[in-house]
């Protein structure tokens, strides 16, 4: 893929998660953040928003991997 047909993946991932409930931002997670370590790797400078949004899909699916640890 292109550096600019990775930035319209991510574009197009962050369109479907806005807004989205917490199953299909898992579910964009995995996707999202290979994209990301792609863009990444390739040098390509991320907007703020894309960089803001890997960061908080890490944190959701983290979070919900503590949510059924038994206490």
């Amino acid at each position: 893929m292109t550096d600019q047909e990775l930035f319209r993946v991510a574009e197009m991932l962050e369109r479907r998660v806005a807004g989205a409930g917490l199953a299909t931002r898992l579910e964009v997670q995995p996707q999202f953040s290979r994209i990301m370590d792609q863009m990444r790797e390739r040098g390509v400078k991320l907007p703020s928003r894309l960089r803001q949004l890997d960061a908080a899909l890490c944190e959701d699916a983290v979070e919900a991997r503590f949510d059924n640890m038994p206490v």
